[in-house]
């Protein structure tokens, strides 16, 4: 009996997407002034291609991630909040946080100095409830928020609620604050295009009929972001199981 042996995918090492779907031609690094960390739940790592914290790093010259739970006694954060921590600040809701749709700009400068450093929970609701609590360098910091204005492109996902949105949309939210705020002075107009390119070609791959993942009903409607599941468990900012 002959076997048959499927050649691998082969898939970009920058994008990390199959070079059928690579994005990196869409890439384009932007210059910010606020720093951007990353910190990356180990679930949200292992899933790098679909993940969008992978893809804001790439977009963001002055950014970086760290894989990890507990932070508290993680050098390269340490390092971080002891070098920048009169401007070091934590993308997460709660009663004292700064909302940045809501604030003046000379508050906003006021607040966020001029080259803030935002730290981000990349990983499902209860893998960031968990990270923030085991991570007491973190309950320190300053937060910061932002009302929720736009509907999330991610189509082909499903999310608890509208508010919740990809890291990279909540980023290009945050920056486009910044903005208005006189903190930032960068362009953001382009900025979610390669994620805006992920989404055609999954929807490409989903209703081709020669795919794998093709469903039965053909034809059918990818409908925009108006039903949310009931289980919440997601992603801080977005992102999906």
């Amino acid at each position: 009996m002959q076997v048959e042996i499927k050649n691998p995918r082969i898939k970009c090492y920058k994008c990390m997407r199959p070079l059928s779907t690579c994005i990196c031609k869409h890439i384009s690094a932007f210059k910010t002034k606020t720093r951007f960390i990353i910190l990356m739940h180990p679930k949200e790592y292992k899933k790098e291609k679909n993940g969008t914290g992978y893809m804001t790093n790439l977009q963001l010259e002055n950014s970086e991630i760290i894989v990890g739970v507990d932070f508290s006694n993680n050098d390269r954060v340490n390092e971080i909040l002891t070098n920048e921590k009169s401007c070091s600040f934590l993308l997460y809701p709660g009663k004292d946080n700064f909302n940045l749709s809501k604030r003046k700009d000379s508050e906003m400068n006021s607040f966020m100095g001029k080259t803030p450093h935002i730290f981000l929970l990349d990983g499902t609701w209860p893998c960031a409830r968990k990270m923030l609590k085991l991570s007491k360098n973190l309950q320190k910091l300053k937060r910061v928020s932002f009302d929720n204005s736009i509907e999330s492109k991610f189509i082909i996902k499903q999310q608890p609620e509208s508010l919740c949105l990809s890291t990279i949309e909540s980023v290009y939210t945050v920056l486009d604050l910044l903005k208005k705020g006189g903190v930032e002075e960068c362009e953001t107009k382009d900025f979610l295009t390669p994620f805006e390119k992920m989404i055609e070609h999954q929807l490409e791959y989903i209703l081709n009929p020669n795919s794998k993942n093709y469903c039965s009903t053909a034809n059918r409607e990818i409908l925009p972001k108006k039903m949310y599941r009931n289980n919440t468990e997601r992603n801080i900012f977005f992102e999906l199981e």
